[in-house]
């Protein structure tokens, strides 16, 4: 159910079109039932005035599942009936929000069981807060018991003559009104008994503007779940992969070079110290683009060069200022220009890198955290720009990690408490074979009481 016109999230478009993580909502959301197995058919019920927006998906060779997109209606209960109209007579029927994009195999294989003995099932959760009644002054007139009320999710679901039914009596009514499909039932069917199964916190409808942001951090959360096993997994398989990796002399980049060529990939690795590669430089990072190109596609581009100045602002010479933007902010970008029209082609992926001090700028750090929160954005962003080409855009944020420019930096510093690069450089390589993008995905050192413990996360 993709009816909705977006008023209160208050981007201009309907809250289903938004991009988080690179997706639009409804894509995240067509991805999760299409993955379901007890799921045969998906059908999606879109706002009219912008059904056109969702024509690139009728051919989309991730939604198998997807037979046919329509028309809604003014309101949601019109849209139930549209979508009731093109649905067979018989069978097992889950009507789903688009705009909840959390739901998990686990709520829907139970709705789908549930209708094994039940004609009607609803999901719901909890409610955390006490619910009170209020009269038309806002003045309160009762507090149900909080431990007989749930909060309405979806999906919900339906025997198919039970809801077609139910809507036939609805019709009758001239003062018919109900907020869900649910409500139809349990107004003109009352004999069918509705059967609540337990939905998640996660699974939360994307209405208002604060959502967005709590929908961009669960979608983070869920990367940092990915990478965490990522970190204790195999390698991938990158056979016939192509990889280029600017700052591939030493440090993290190296270690992703050496471990991508165990995969089976094929790499090149361009640097300043043993390529004389700057990527502030765009006529040096276009020459070595072409050359990995002379080999094959290039399928992923790491970007891994960075430097690190240690010094407040008003003593940083201007030369040095100029060089730490090149080099960490600009340099990616001009990369990101001239290695799109190679991932373009393949449906490839850039992999960039951030730093911790992109969450907050600290002394002495200012203009490397700046760059570095810039990288972040940057990442965003292009995930967004380059979606609809099938381009993937993540980054790499690594805690504190045992490489030369750090040791030069802050000298010898206790084992037990960096990373090793090739921990960064496993992470980094499950990135880049997943379906991420969008994505900020952390690499930490967890301190244990014996001996340190790893885990990626996501911020």
């Amino acid at each position: 159910m993709a009816g909705g016109v977006g008023t209160r999230v208050g981007l201009g478009m309907p809250k289903q079109l938004i991009r988080i993580a690179g997706k639009a909502i409804v894509e995240h959301t067509l991805e999760r039932l299409d993955a379901n197995p007890a799921i045969d058919e998906v059908l999606v019920v879109m706002n009219a005035g912008a059904i056109h927006e969702l024509d690139h998906l009728r051919d989309d060779p991730r939604f198998t599942k997807l037979l046919d997109i329509i028309p809604g209606g003014d309101t949601r209960n019109d849209s139930t009936k549209a979508a009731l109209a093109a649905l067979p007579e018989d069978g097992k029927v889950l009507f789903h929000d688009a705009v909840r994009p959390f739901v998990d195999d686990r709520i829907i294989d139970d709705c789908i069981a549930a209708l094994d003995q039940f004609d009607a099932v609803d999901t719901a959760i909890a409610s955390a807060d006490t619910i009170i009644e209020v009269d038309e002054e806002s003045v309160i007139t009762g507090i149900p018991k909080r431990s007989t009320l749930r909060r309405g999710q979806t999906p919900q679901a339906f025997r198919l003559p039970v809801i077609r039914r139910a809507y036939e009596l609805a019709a009758g009514d001239p003062a018919f009104a109900a907020t869900d499909d649910c409500g139809v039932v349990f107004t003109y069917l009352p004999e069918v008994r509705i059967k609540v199964i337990e939905g998640t916190a996660e699974n939360m409808k994307v209405t208002e503007p604060l959502d967005l942001h709590i929908a961009d951090k669960i979608f983070q959360l869920q990367s940092a779940s990915f990478a965490a096993q990522a970190s204790d997994a195999e390698l991938p398989d990158l056979t016939g992969r192509s990889v280029v990796v600017f700052g591939g002399s030493y440090g993290i980049g190296a270690a992703i070079a050496e471990q991508a060529v165990t995969t089976g990939a094929t790499v090149h690795v361009f640097s300043r110290s043993t390529t004389g590669t700057d990527i502030g430089s765009r006529k040096a990072v276009r020459r070595a683009l072409a050359q990995a190109a002379e080999s094959g596609p290039i399928d992923y581009v790491v970007v891994t060069a960075g430097v690190l100045t240690m010094s407040e602002l008003t003593r940083t010479s201007k030369k040095r200022l100029r060089r730490t933007v090149d080099v960490n902010l600009v340099g990616p970008a001009k990369v990101a220009q001239e290695a799109y029209p190679y991932l373009e082609a393949s449906g490839g992926q850039l992999l960039l890198f951030t730093s911790s001090s992109y969450t907050r700028g600290r002394a002495g750090y200012s203009m490397y955290s700046a760059t570095k929160a810039g990288v972040v954005n940057l990442t965003q962003a292009l995930a967004d720009e380059w979606a609809d080409a099938g381009v993937s855009v993540n980054c790499i944020n690594p805690q504190r990690t045992r490489t030369p420019m750090r040791v030069q930096a802050f000298g010898e510093e206790p084992p037990a408490t960096l990373l090793d690069p090739d921990e960064v450089a496993r992470v980094s390589l499950a990135v880049l074979d997943s379906g991420l993008t969008g994505q900020v995905v952390d690499v930490r050192v967890q301190q244990a009481s014996a001996a340190p413990v790893r885990r990626a996360t996501s911020s």
